[in-house]
């Protein structure tokens, strides 16, 4: 549809009016301030309005869009920044609280330890042996059914973080008889059976109790 001429009119003569610029200049100076005295910049007005007055109109409409694009730049730079400060303000990470777990409550509080401990994703797990629920040793003698007494407990600890064995990052194993236990270490592949984790593997002069012949340890990545 075709504007009214007397419309088109009024446009042009609000956009190359120098009174207009002049009032849109002080509108625009009355929100902002001045960096020395911080104060807003009204008494500017006066002194753009006299200047602004004595320049030919086709500048004063180029002035007139370049104030209006300013002044639409500032508004959205400084909405932009509100919601900055705002999102910046809901991010609150607080700090990770340990969770524990036992396996034996009533051993392990003789004993003075947690057999795990989970914070954030890192969960470090103390050493295992072949114990019954009493604390009493299992599989005296035996060095391969101790290893897998030890490892069942393990996957006990794993399951209740929902975690599995391709979740160990560092296996520490601590043996009173490293030549046995390097002669039934070929049972460990069937735990490890997507990668064999880092750790350490010490032979030690005693365990807790002397019928303990191996100790196992872990320390645990649990992915998102």
């Amino acid at each position: 549809m075709r504007r009214p001429a007397c419309r088109q009119a009024e446009t042009k003569s609000f956009l190359t009016s120098p009174l207009r610029i002049a009032q849109a200049m002080c509108f625009i100076l009355k929100n902002e301030t001045d960096n020395k005295t911080g104060k807003p910049k009204t008494d500017q007005c006066r002194h753009y309005t006299i200047r602004i007055m004595k320049i030919p109109t086709n500048r004063l409409a180029l002035m007139a869009t370049l104030f209006a694009m300013a002044f639409v730049f500032q508004s959205c730079e400084q909405k932009q920044k509100e919601e900055t400060s705002e999102v910046e303000e809901e991010v609150i990470v607080e700090p990770e609280k340990p969770e524990y777990f036992l396996l034996r409550p009533e051993v392990e509080k003789a004993y003075g330890y947690s057999h795990a401990v989970k914070i954030g994703n890192s969960i470090k797990i103390s050493g295992a042996v072949s114990m019954d629920d009493e604390g009493n040793p299992t599989a005296i003698g035996d060095m391969e059914q101790q290893m897998k007494n030890c490892y069942a407990d393990l996957e006990k600890i794993l399951k209740h973080f929902g975690c599995t064995f391709d979740d160990v990052v560092k296996e520490d194993v601590f043996t009173t008889d490293m030549a046995q236990m390097l002669e039934k270490s070929a049972y460990r592949a069937e735990i490890y059976k997507n990668g064999f984790p880092t750790g350490s593997w010490l032979e030690v002069k005693g365990l807790a109790l002397p019928e303990f012949m191996v100790e196992i340890e872990l320390e645990v990545h649990k992915s998102e």
